[in-house]
């Protein structure tokens, strides 16, 4: 995906091909998820070689099923290779990356250069997009990147906005960049800490997120060297854990900037994040960039967007290195104030028009008085009552409380296949 139109108009580029929105699935049923509300293309792991090993990762068949959901929306499918891999990992290697060809994977994301020579070799149809793990952070590195033969360079999340504007002013090569989800506390996710306390390997898929545990702090009365140094807590019992994970990104406040910047792909993190989540993150995302492109000049941001991103998240959120490089206050290092949460309670299978009654999969608990948020692609979304619940055989139910059990009820408005149904967490 190169710009279509590349030109400054008042200090800005001015485009008319819209950026790839990129969004994860750690599961099949994920990637449904995200296509059906708005993502050009997804990313997911396979059974080797990725750096989510506690994904649900996805068999060649499972491969093949997404690769052909996505066909149907004219999307693609990337799948993540991006470990640095070890002697004992290039075993199987290159019929793991021909089976990715021949299933119909678009592109691999690939940080270990072996990896990289090998897919050009044995599997030439696929792209190689050259992962974040590489921490490419300037105009020369892509440059050499490009010359290398990569399609595609997903940037370093440390880059500015300004770096990138004149990596495009330098390079014509295709640029992702992540918009959303999870910061790494350690510099490009070079981190140790996870290999350290529980001997799981960072960069190999195993990141046990250290960063995020709750700690006691301690200090020492003498020099470590003394014979009788001791700990001295620094806490007391009833103060709050000291964490020291960062805050999570999130650019929904600055699409027109990031349009703008000449970003390919748009990129947000979470693999390992409910299916509500993705869904809720890209429906606002997908809005938000349509928005832009139907009419530049006039854009403005919708309250509704970022109350949506809220309700996905779980941390507090920040603009990451794009403006400025974060502070103390951009990490979390103590118990922060937890953002309203809400659970994903049921999935529409079907819709009467005349009864108005919908069919529900059940995906969380909820009963009759509660109130239920229905939502859809495209930015519908209501709320109600839960009235009277049924199960399939038409008996009354007190609650739909067994999992992915089918229920009915009425709705107030009209509902469709894949809509979905949340509730405030605990009410």
């Amino acid at each position: 995906m190169t710009i279509a139109v590349e030109e400054r108009a008042r200090g800005k580029r001015v485009r008319l091909d819209k950026p790839e929105l990129l969004a994860p699935a750690g599961s099949l049923e994920k990637l449904k998820f995200a296509i059906h509300y708005g993502a050009d293309a997804v990313y997911i792991g396979g059974q080797k070689y990725g750096l989510r090993s506690n994904a649900d990762n996805f068999t060649f068949e499972e491969m093949r099923e997404g690769v052909q959901f996505a066909n149907q929306y004219g999307a693609k499918v990337f799948v993540a290779t991006n470990i640095y891999a070890h002697n004992e990992d290039i075993d199987g290697l290159e019929a793991y990356l021909a089976s990715l060809q021949e299933v119909g994977i678009s592109a691999i994301i690939a940080a270990d250069p072996i990896i990289m020579q090998t897919a050009r070799r044995v599997a030439p149809k696929l792209e190689v997009h050259l992962s974040t793990q590489q921490s490419t952070m300037n105009w020369q590195t892509v440059k050499f990147w490009k010359e290398q033969g990569i399609e595609r360079v997903v940037l370093a999340r440390e880059v500015s906005m300004k770096e990138i504007d004149e990596i495009k002013q330098h390079v014509e090569v295709e640029i992702e960049a992540f918009i959303h989800g999870a910061m790494c506390s350690s510099y490009s996710g070079r981190c140790v800490l996870s290999n350290h306390f529980t001997d799981r390997d960072s960069n190999r898929g195993g990141c046990s997120q250290s960063c995020r545990w709750k700690y006691d702090l301690f200090a020492k009365d003498q020099p470590l060297s003394a014979p009788l140094a001791t700990d001295l807590p620094l806490f007391g019992e009833e103060d709050d854990a000291f964490t020291m994970g960062s805050k999570d990104l999130s650019m929904i406040e600055h699409i027109p900037e990031m349009i703008e910047s000449g970003v390919d792909s748009f990129k947000i993190e979470g693999r390992m994040k409910s299916i509500h989540y993705v869904a809720t993150v890209v429906n606002a995302y997908r809005q938000a960039i349509d928005a832009y492109f139907a009419d530049p000049e006039h854009y403005e941001l919708n309250p509704l967007w970022q109350d949506e991103i809220y309700k996905a998240a779980n941390r507090p959120l920040n603009s990451g290195f794009f403006y400025e490089a974060p502070g103390h206050e951009d990490h979390i290092f103590e118990p922060e104030d937890k953002v309203v949460g809400f659970d994903f309670v049921g999935l529409v299978m079907d819709y009467d028009a005349e009864s108005g009654i919908a069919v529900i999969q059940q995906r969380n608990h909820f009963k009759p008085g509660q109130e239920v948020e229905f939502f859809g692609p495209n930015g519908t979304q209501f709320k109600q009552k839960v009235d009277t619940i049924w199960d399939e055989e038409g008996q009354e139910l007190d609650a739909a409380r067994h999992p992915l059990q089918i229920v009915k009820f009425k709705t107030n408005q009209i509902v469709k296949k894949w809509d979905m149904l949340r509730k405030k967490t605990g009410k």
